[in-house]
């Protein structure tokens, strides 16, 4: 029997959707890129949104309309040892070692280490990171509370707080915007798109998928085709209200720079804007909505990244691995937010691309009859390519680990694979691939029961 879903109920699992997703790093990238990109707004606003919109909305379909039980179920196409490794390092790269951590280092920097001494800075920040990771433990314990808690609760605190703000940029607007810097003179959209990489929601979508499924479960829906229409419905609402809020951002950004300057990153940026309006009441709100920004979405990450570690190692409970990446994050936190970044981007330049092609294969699977070797031959080809952006991105931060066979094949690269100039050498590999997996004879065999078995489960 076909069951009937609500608006109340799509709103509540978008908003919570939303609240999981924004977190402190989707407020300070898009007002960094207002103020870089100036009266290049539009087309580097475009190309944010659809790094940082458009690829969630695909992961979160990705995994809602494949019948996937999660990022592992759906990396497994490709072989179950990669689906296993894929997996493994992706909920460790938004889990404790890098995007938990953030959610704790950035509300810190941003809203307290201004007003303490430097000397007494890693002393606070381990009683901060403490405070912050106990109240996270604490939410964290019943994953089925995670839609109440986020959705109904801190989402619409943190929306209040963050829309005085906006509110009071766009009624009393700073100035007009300024020329375009760096990059975003030459090549706006693709500087903008590439900056949607930073927020890590493309990653962060074949994570929450699944909290997003079992929130759903949770109100009594189990007809799979209705799981699959709640779920995108849902995720059109969040992204909605993301695409709402990122733009009103970086017209803030682009706004503001006549009066504060160019900042040096997008956590001053926003303190600075808070203080220009609300001076000493600005560095509290501004606190605010980092602090419940960061909170949410950490509380998120915990319970994702604590669900697929339960399930691959059942023999510990659940509790006990939010305790553990608790603790971890907790952890990496006191190594700041500086080395954090500084060792977090080579590692999305190297995961992204075969993130991207992983949804792309999942939304499309039906076309090639969901042959595993069309997967396989994407992935593999893709793998070569995203290799080597990790390894340009590592040493752009850290010099000393070039390697000179590797710099010959990222010479090759730039010389003879078209678009990988401009981040995107991954595309032709990736289609090439495909081609050979859908040709490959020795592969004919579908999927076909691999996805049943994954559709029954769904509905049960």
């Amino acid at each position: 029997m076909k069951q009937k879903t609500s608006f109340s109920i799509y709103a509540g699992i978008g908003t919570m959707l939303f609240g999981l997703f924004f977190g402190a790093g989707n407020l300070i990238f898009p007002i960094q890129l207002g103020q870089l990109a100036g009266t290049s707004f539009w087309p580097a606003l475009i190309g944010f949104l659809v790094t940082a919109i458009g690829l969630p909305l695909l992961g979160i379909l990705a995994i809602g309309l494949s019948g996937s039980q999660g990022l592992q179920d759906l990396a497994s196409r490709v072989h179950p040892l990669f689906g296993i490794l894929f997996a493994l390092i992706l909920y460790l790269t938004i889990g404790p070692f890098f995007a938990i951590p953030r959610t704790a280092t950035v509300p810190f920097v941003v809203g307290f280490e201004p007003f303490i001494p430097s000397d007494q800075s890693s002393l606070w920040l381990a009683l901060f990171t403490f405070l912050f990771f106990a109240l996270v433990y604490y939410f964290s314990l019943n994953s089925a509370k995670v839609m109440d808690i986020v959705g109904k609760y801190l989402t619409p605190a943190f929306l209040l707080f963050l829309s005085i703000l906006i509110i009071t940029a766009i009624v009393k607007p700073m100035g007009g915007f300024g020329a375009p810097t760096g990059d975003y003179s030459t090549m706006p959209f693709m500087t903008g798109f590439k900056e949607g990489y930073n927020t890590m929601d493309a990653l962060g979508a074949l994570a929450f998928g699944i909290v997003v499924i079992h929130a759903i479960k949770n109100l009594g829906i189990t007809d799979k085709k209705a799981i699959a229409s709640t779920t995108w419905k849902s995720g059109l609402f969040a992204m909605g209200l993301m695409m709402l809020i990122y733009g009103l951002i970086t017209y803030m950004g682009a706004s503001s720079v006549s009066t504060i300057g160019t900042l040096e990153n997008g956590g001053l940026t926003f303190a600075a804007v808070s203080q220009h309006y609300f001076g000493s009441f600005g560095s509290i709100l501004l606190a605010l909505i980092i602090v419940l920004a960061c909170l949410k979405t950490s509380i998120g990450l915990i319970v994702a990244c604590s669900e697929f570690f339960h399930s691959i190692y059942p023999k510990i409970s659940y509790k006990s691995f939010v305790l553990i990446l608790s603790l971890m994050s907790l952890m990496v936190a006191n190594f700041g937010l500086t080395n954090i970044i500084q060792y977090a981007v080579p590692v999305l330049m190297f995961l992204y691309p075969l993130a991207i092609v992983l949804i792309l294969l999942g939304l499309s699977s039906s076309l090639f009859n969901h042959k595993r070797s069309v997967y396989a031959g994407a992935m593999i080809l893709t793998f070569f390519v995203s290799t080597i952006d990790g390894y340009n991105a590592l040493v752009g931060t850290i010099p000393t680990a070039l390697l000179p066979w590797l710099e010959d094949i990222s010479q090759f690269y730039y010389s003879y694979l078209p678009l990988y100039d401009i981040g995107l050498g991954w595309i032709l590999p990736a289609l090439l691939g495909a081609v050979i997996g859908y040709l490959w004879r020795i592969g004919n065999q579908t999927e076909a029961p691999y996805l049943q078995r994954n559709a029954e489960h769904l509905s049960s």
